[in-house]
């Protein structure tokens, strides 16, 4: 009878991890549907007409970026099972599909003249070390734009210095991240004000959208471009 019962919690265990599998998965439909849409729509429009081809801006914004600026959209991690994404200037820098995201802090340089990716990395913030974290945050050099999304917990090991290399890059919630919280940041070095690009969810038991985790934040916006 007792084996009987654990086999029943073990299925019902499957079931329930298959199930947040599933509907994980069309919550990354449902977000890469919304960076791409307007692409296939114009797409299929005929040539024929043009007058009324839908406009499409870059990483799929709502509206085009003013001259002397890069448009970026950005997603956090959904849970522990789908991986941030983040896009400028039309194309993406950090995705699952590329390959180059993990968990904890996942972070894209960007030359603040150009716009040229400088690197992308990610850091375990559950079991990793935050001190390459830290090394990595004071070799950032002036002018350079810095994308950070969070992905399944980014704040266990978090500690004071690494908050403040990233407040000094304009962050305002830095500080108050927490375990499983969900985030997403635009900031820069060298910058001289809170950053508007931020948005910070709390990982809590009554408001959270998955078994554990906030739900999934998305942001748009247009970064200026460095001029000096």
């Amino acid at each position: 009878m007792m084996f009987r019962a654990g086999g029943v919690l073990k299925l019902a265990a499957l079931i329930s991890a298959f199930l947040l599998a599933v509907f994980l998965a069309f919550q990354l439909l449902e977000i890469n549907l919304d960076f791409k849409l307007g692409n296939v729509i114009s797409r299929s429009v005929p040539a024929s007409e043009g007058s009324m081809k839908p406009v499409r801006y870059k990483c799929g914004l709502s509206k085009a970026c003013p001259a002397g600026h890069f448009a970026f959209k950005m997603a956090s991690g959904a849970a522990s099972v789908v991986g941030p994404r983040v896009c400028l200037e039309d194309k993406f820098l950090m995705s699952s599909v590329k390959n180059n995201v993990g968990r904890g802090i996942n972070i894209a340089l960007v030359n603040g003249r150009t716009g040229d990716v400088i690197k992308t990395d990610f850091y375990d913030m559950w079991a990793g070390d935050v001190a390459p974290f830290i090394k990595f945050l004071k070799e950032i050099e002036e002018g350079t734009i810095v994308m950070m999304a969070s992905f399944d917990d980014p704040s266990t090991k978090l500690n004071d210095e690494a908050r403040k290399l990233i407040a000094d890059l304009g962050s305002s919630a830095v500080n108050n991240l927490g375990f499983r919280d969900n985030w997403i940041f635009v900031g820069g070095k060298g910058i001289k004000t809170k950053s508007p690009f931020e948005q910070h969810i709390k990982n809590s038991a009554d408001t959270n959208k998955f078994d554990g985790w906030p739900e999934v934040l998305e942001m748009e916006g247009c970064v200026p471009q460095r001029q000096d």
